[in-house]
């Protein structure tokens, strides 16, 4: 087989390879419209209980002792 039936193979496979990975979508990682109730309850938020996360990044923030970051401001002595 010389180079140039190697290259033309090679364009071919990867032409097709393109063509049928184009075809690929992701419609079965779609939600469906009756599982989004199971999404939205408050066990899937990154944050379940947000009074709790907003006492966690005042106290890292006061801790810490600079401003930024959670949008805190203050000193490392925990006034604002």
């Amino acid at each position: 087989m010389n180079h140039r039936t190697r290259l033309l193979r090679l364009l071919m496979l990867s032409a097709w390879a393109g063509l049928f990975l184009s075809s690929l979508n992701a419609c079965s990682l779609k939600v469906a419209p009756w599982e989004r109730g199971n999404l939205a309850k408050q066990q899937m938020a990154l944050d379940p209980d947000a009074l709790d996360a907003a006492l966690s990044r005042h106290a890292y923030g006061s801790k810490e002792g600079s401003s930024g970051g959670y949008g805190v401001g203050g000193g490392g002595c925990g006034c604002n």
